[in-house]
């Protein structure tokens, strides 16, 4: 069956690279495994030797209808969704997402990931190398995605994937990247709404001094943008891309009074 370009279906063949993915998500035959976009089932196979249960959620009908056929074990479930209207509450409080994810996807699948009433313990997917730089980046790097994905899970850059390895061969590298959710919240009382209104307002104008981002995307002067910001103790000079968590959260707080 050939991939799918509609679907940004690049198949990993590699056996070593597909056992050092399952290495990341250090697998246990109590675990449960959410599995996204499990193709042709190379990464399943892996995965269904190691985790007590996989669950296989694939939007191509023609795959998921082959893939039991294929791989042919009991604590394989096959089902044909789309990932994101899929009901995750049904799964255990405690289950992983491993995946080799379309690149398209990849921060919509995040954000709703990192946001579910049950959210994964950890998520260990092959996305495109530069996404996976971004969303483990350190203040001077940060983006929307980073400072989304890191209030809920602490990233690790894991193996570099070459292009070279797939089928059809995407036009750049991969890269794994681990997400361990963080055992407890790194706000107390967090208003998840508010500080994202924040946060994107600083972010929308990228390239733009925060009092003019921030300015912009609360509907605010500059005057009251950088009250804001001195209430915060925050630079209006700075960019988003400098500020840390802490400091959103400062953002947040001046905001809220």
């Amino acid at each position: 069956m050939q991939p799918k370009k509609s679907l940004g279906q690049h198949w990993l063949k590699d056996q070593l690279t597909l056992e050092a993915i399952c290495a990341s998500a250090d697998l246990k035959e109590t675990d449960t495994v959410l599995e996204v976009g499990p193709g042709q089932g190379d990464l399943t196979a892996q995965l269904v030797k190691r985790a007590g249960r996989v669950i296989a959620v694939e939007l191509d009908e023609q795959l998921a209808a082959s893939l039991p056929k294929l791989i042919n074990v009991p604590n394989l479930e096959v089902i044909s969704a789309d990932i994101l209207k899929f009901d995750l509450t049904q799964l255990p409080a405690d289950y992983k997402l491993v995946a080799n994810i379309p690149y398209y996807l990849t921060s919509h699948l995040i954000r709703s990931f990192s946001e579910s009433p049950n959210p994964p313990q950890a998520m260990v997917l092959l996305v495109q190398k530069e996404v996976a730089e971004r969303i483990a980046a350190q203040p001077g790097q940060m983006s929307l995605l980073s400072a989304s994905a890191q209030l809920y899970y602490q990233p690790t850059l894991g193996q570099v994937v070459p292009a070279e390895l797939f089928e059809p061969p995407p036009k750049v590298d991969s890269q794994v990247i681990i997400l361990k959710r963080r055992p407890k919240s790194l706000f107390k009382g967090l208003d998840t709404k508010l500080y994202f209104q924040i946060v994107k307002a600083g972010f929308a104008g990228r390239r733009k001094k925060l009092r003019s981002s921030l300015a912009a995307g609360l509907s605010i002067d500059k005057k009251s943008a950088d009250e804001l910001l001195k209430s915060a103790g925050i630079s209006g000079d700075l960019r988003a891309q400098n500020l840390s968590l802490p400091d959103w959260h400062k953002l947040y707080l001046a905001w809220q009074n």
